[in-house]
């Protein structure tokens, strides 16, 4: 296989901070090359210069042995690159068709030739097994069928090289399958993919070669049938990182947390989805995971248990207690602890200190405050006792939250809301964006609160961590649950289908061994 691109010594630095420093690597043609580090690693920014949205402020890239200067998408494109982004680049009201063409030019200007553009995105999609209806409104289409727009729509405009940002973290465990088969198509079709992840398994099983970014600096690339997980994982962090999580066999206890009938409405989206009815229940020693694809539902159900959206039917209680009349403030006087889903916008304040984060919810309490003033000796030596205990880097009660790490700021959040050992604890994708290491030190200290007593919701777009932690899975489609199973019996396969919004009753038998 001959060298397709070449990234020599690439350097980008942000307001001081080196985000890629001196990071060379190639990819070859027909091969499916894996970039993986942690949160801040530098992965997407080094993508991002590759598609022109950034400039470095060092190094060159050649595609075939030319060097070239990316100054926009538009010039990425033109040189063949296409990138599937995280989030996609997509116009929901409009068609696949329009979607796919848009900013294009046609043949028939200035009219636009929308049949003939149909035409070849169907001869693509047949192509490449991707099952794209042009003609379909995007807004109408699965997560899984959007992307494969965003994949045909590279293709449409001639991309021998595909960069894709974390492309499963929206899939379900059956589209996750089928995008792989359309990248192994891909490659043998001779185009080449930089597949952009965390996900240890999914490097093992897809790429061929994968190269390992720590702390904006390049520390390897390997050939993937030649490593493994555990060496991957130590090339991310550093250190050596234990799999496996041992949960303990609980028996459940009273109910802490009990939603009944739950119907929540919210602002008119196109597309958007509120809680239709929801009734769960989850108690003391135990986790309920809520499985589903993002934006089913999952953001609604956490806030109305919280308090920050009014339900407009149904009931909530924690440990008997009516929540309908109660703000946040009141929900959380109930002994709740709420690790929300984004960790800098609705977690923390960036601008304040570790100390200021650390009372943030309740600094008018005593004794953190005192006839309105606040307790300032009690406050530091709390500060300096949790930074202990939770291991927040660097330990300076201080340091904004801005300036610390994804993984420490999980951490800080941590700190706050688990040492008061709350009843309940509502996870939100509590290990997003995170490494390895700060995962494996979250789902343990999730259990140790579990085996305290504490019932735990999670919500989670990342199946192993619902397996990993869960009792129970609730799994969420379109703002209902479809069905509720034990972890430890769960199917996979059944799972993934009720995400995908296949009932259990529509659900192909499965042959029972004995």
């Amino acid at each position: 296989m001959g060298t397709l691109l070449q990234l020599e010594n690439i350097t980008k630095v942000f307001d001081g901070l080196v985000a890629n420093d001196r990071i060379s690597l190639d990819v070859r043609e027909g091969e499916i090359h894996a970039l993986l580090g942690e949160n801040g690693a530098g992965k997407t920014t080094l993508m991002n210069i590759l598609y022109g949205l950034y400039h470095p402020d060092g190094g060159r890239i050649r595609l075939r042995g030319e060097t070239v200067r990316l100054s926009s998408p538009k010039d990425a494109i033109m040189k063949g690159i296409g990138m599937v982004h995280q989030h996609f680049m997509l116009i929901p009201p409009l068609t696949v068709t329009e979607n796919i063409i848009l900013g294009l030019g046609s043949l028939r200007r200035p009219l636009l030739d929308l049949d003939s553009a149909a035409e070849k995105i169907s001869s693509l999609s047949a192509g490449y097994g991707l099952d794209v209806d042009p003609r379909a409104e995007v807004c109408n289409l699965s997560v899984g069928a959007q992307q494969r727009v965003e994949i045909v729509k590279a293709l449409y405009r001639g991309a021998d090289l595909f960069i894709l940002d974390e492309p499963t973290s929206v899939l379900t465990p059956q589209e996750v399958d089928g995008l792989f088969n359309v990248l192994r198509r891909l490659v043998d079709e001779g185009h080449s993919v930089i597949f952009i992840t965390h996900k240890l398994d999914e490097v093992m099983d897809i790429s061929d070669r994968v190269t390992v970014l720590r702390d904006g600096r390049l520390v390897a690339t390997v050939n993937t049938a030649e490593t493994s997980k555990q060496e991957l994982a130590r090339m991310m962090v550093g250190r050596e990182i234990v799999f496996r999580v041992d949960k303990e066999a609980l028996t459940p206890g009273e109910t802490v947390l009990e939603v009944s009938g739950l119907q929540v409405d919210m602002e008119d989206e196109r597309c958007s989805v509120a809680l239709q009815g929801m009734s769960l229940s989850v108690r003391r020693h135990e986790v309920l995971g809520i499985a589903g694809v993002g934006g089913n539902g999952q953001t609604e159900l956490a806030g109305a248990v919280v308090g920050l959206f009014a339900p407009v039917a149904g009931k909530i209680t924690i440990l008997g207690h009516d929540t309908a009349e109660r703000s946040t403030k009141g929900v959380i006087k109930l002994n709740v602890g709420r690790i929300p889903e984004d960790r800098q916008a609705q977690g923390l304040v960036p601008d304040f200190t570790i100390s200021e984060n650390l009372i943030a919810t309740r600094y008018t309490e005593p004794p953190l405050s005192r006839r309105s003033f606040l307790n300032f000796p009690f406050i530091a030596e709390l500060a300096k006792g949790l930074i202990g205990e939770y291991d927040i880097r660097p330990p300076q009660p201080a340091l904004l939250a801005k300036q610390m790490s994804g993984g420490n700021q999980q951490k800080l959040i941590l700190a706050r809301e688990l040492h008061r050992e709350p009843d309940l604890i509502v996870a939100v994708q509590p290990t997003r964006g995170l490494d390895v290491g700060a995962t494996e030190y979250i789902y343990k200290e999730l259990l140790n609160h579990r085996a305290r007593g504490a019932a735990i919701l999670l919500i989670s777009t990342e199946l192993e961590e619902i397996f990993t932690l869960s009792d129970r899975i609730a799994v969420m489609f379109r703002g209902e649950i479809l069905g509720i199973r034990d972890a430890e019996s769960a199917d996979l396969e059944e799972i993934g289908l009720l995400m995908a919004g296949v009932r259990p009753e529509q659900q192909p038998l499965r042959e029972m061994t004995p």
